[in-house]
């Protein structure tokens, strides 16, 4: 009777500590909650909600060129209201062990000296496409033209700025740790996903409709190489001049692209997934 007694006793722990254990490893997955757009008859397109669970050691953010400083006044402005945000969701995703890539184009002779970009530049080689290290263009035939005009660069500054490439480095407010990456190389961030086993993929950054699609280390690039990738769509903005079709504002035009993007590329988050509260608004955005 006591051998009985004790097996069950045995059982009953065994059974607690396993289960406990379990929901120890399920807390440790990162929860989010996406927004998509699914084709529905007659081509029109329905929104999709659809919670997942990603595991952070296969999960990377990538950071796209949220520069110091940009051509356009209005985008320099809205970066740096945003950029505190944004490192607040890269310190709390950097916590639960989400592998963080900072990607500020053209900037790489500013971090030559730095380890987090010598560690990008030694990553162990892997077999990427031979066109990883292009520029993704628009592609007609899978997502048809954007939904807004920015064919005259997109600021809508009034008169617009004068143009150039003023940046430097990326913002101050984005810290970089130690255990960080820093590239704008398509093979370079493919090896670093490859080392690492990284399957899931998060965009964030500038612009939308430009630079977070185009590069070879954003979501074209990204989908094509078949990883699961999400944009987060409160941490992002887009080059859009309010007085070009299709004449909305220019946090409607964003709007836009974002849809744009959930038709045809990937789902999106927002930051609130990793924050808690309400996803970010610009101060500019009149919208409730």
């Amino acid at each position: 009777m006591k051998t009985l007694l004790q097996s069950a006793a045995i059982c009953l722990i065994t059974a607690v500590c396993v289960s406990s254990a379990a929901i120890a490893q399920d807390s440790r997955l990162l929860k989010l909650h996406t927004r998509g757009q699914s084709a529905a008859t007659g081509g029109k397109f329905a929104e999709v909600q659809k919670d997942v669970e990603w595991d952070p050691k296969k999960t990377a953010i990538i950071i796209c060129d949220m520069w110091d400083k940009h051509w356009c006044q209005g985008a320099t402005t809205r970066v740096g209201e945003m950029a505190p945000r944004m490192n607040e969701v890269i310190k709390e995703a950097r916590k639960r062990g989400v592998t963080i890539i900072h990607a500020p184009s053209d900037t790489m002779k500013f971090y030559a000296d730095h380890p987090q970009r010598k560690r990008a530049q030694q990553a162990a080689k892997a077999n990427p496409p031979a066109d990883v290290n292009k520029w993704k263009s628009l592609n007609q035939e899978k997502e048809g033209p954007l939904p807004i005009d920015d064919s005259d660069g997109g600021c809508d500054e009034f008169p617009q700025c004068p143009g150039g490439s003023p940046w430097k480095r990326q913002i101050a407010a984005i810290e970089i740790l130690p255990e960080d990456f820093i590239s704008d190389q398509g093979d370079e961030v493919f090896n670093v996903l490859a080392g690492k086993g990284i399957e899931n993929v998060i965009v964030m950054g500038v612009h939308t409709n430009m630079c977070v699609l185009g590069r070879p280390f954003s979501i074209r690039q990204m989908v094509s190489l078949r990883k699961n990738v999400l944009l987060m769509r409160d941490m992002t903005d887009t080059m859009y001049n309010s007085r070009k079709r299709p004449f909305v504002s220019h946090f409607a035009g964003t709007d836009l692209v974002i849809e744009h993007i959930e038709k045809h590329w990937c789902p999106t988050i927002t930051s609130s997934d990793f924050l808690g509260g309400k996803p970010f608004k610009f101060a500019g955005d009149p919208r409730r």
